[in-house]
């Protein structure tokens, strides 16, 4: 018997370079406002104890922002959702940091590196701020980071008929690691996706793999940022939806199969 993976999105949260939400990012989507690369600013969310706040990395800041902004999109309460964490490499300046130490006479990590230093940081971090107690699932597929998250989250949707918090955040990489790894800047997008459409569900998605080609952005700047970041991935989907184009995009996914995101009212 084969299953059908498929959700209602109830709340979309982005943050990017120029694009400091959904709404906004709807809006370039949509060709009502001209994007410029800007760098993404991050900042700590509020919802976190004041030593926390001083601890967070650029991916828990990343992350809890578009965590936060989808969950209170949908007006839904954070502390009760079940949620999936998914980055091609976590934090990559905390990993330089802690490399360099390693090259120095003081090698000594400090305990606040090495705990940011784990895959699983934002996501425990997104305990701490928001109180949630549901089950948590942290996933790295490299450059199909996104694809990977998102199947996990209609799994979960689907089999558990529980609501389900899709958080896919990438950020950038000093160098020297840049050279081998030249992620740009930040991007995150984050996803609420449950069973019903509820009261004023955004649309519906099912996914397939597939063999075809993955859809290009017709912006080449904007094309440029998703093929440069693994969680901007994501950006053909975000303009089908900000512009209510129903039907099939293929998305980048893995090196022998994309997948094929079916959206739907």
């Amino acid at each position: 018997m084969t299953v059908s993976l498929s959700a209602w999105i109830h709340g979309i949260g982005v943050l990017g370079p120029g694009l400091p939400d959904w709404p906004t990012t709807a809006a370039v989507l949509r060709r009502q406002q001209s994007w410029t690369f800007a760098p993404t600013v991050l900042t700590a969310p509020e919802l976190l104890p004041p030593a926390e706040r001083r601890r967070a990395v650029k991916v828990v800041k990343l992350a809890l922002s578009v965590g936060l902004q989808a969950a209170a999109a949908a007006g839904a309460d954070a502390s009760t959702l079940t949620t999936i964490f998914t980055s091609s490499g976590g934090d990559g300046l905390n990993c330089h940091q802690i490399c360099e130490t390693l090259a120095s006479d003081d090698r000594q990590i400090s305990p606040t590196r090495f705990h940011n230093s784990v895959h699983n940081a934002a996501a425990g971090y997104w305990s701490i701020a928001t109180g949630a107690t549901a089950p948590s699932a942290v996933l790295c597929a490299y450059d199909g980071s996104f694809g990977a998250g998102l199947l996990e989250a209609l799994a979960q949707v689907t089999v558990d008929d529980v609501p389900c918090l899709l958080i896919a955040y990438d950020a950038d990489y000093p160098e020297p690691l840049r050279a081998t790894r030249p992620i740009p800047d930040a991007f995150g997008v984050a996803m609420l996706l449950a069973p019903t459409p509820g009261e004023q569900p955004i649309g519906r998605l099912s996914v397939a793999l597939t063999t075809d080609a993955a859809v290009t952005l017709p912006d080449s700047e904007l094309e440029s940022l998703r093929k440069a970041i693994p969680a901007a991935r994501s950006l053909p989907l975000l303009a089908a939806i900000a512009n209510g184009t129903l039907g099939r995009i293929v998305l980048d996914y893995l090196d022998h199969a994309q997948m094929a995101v079916e959206f739907s009212t």
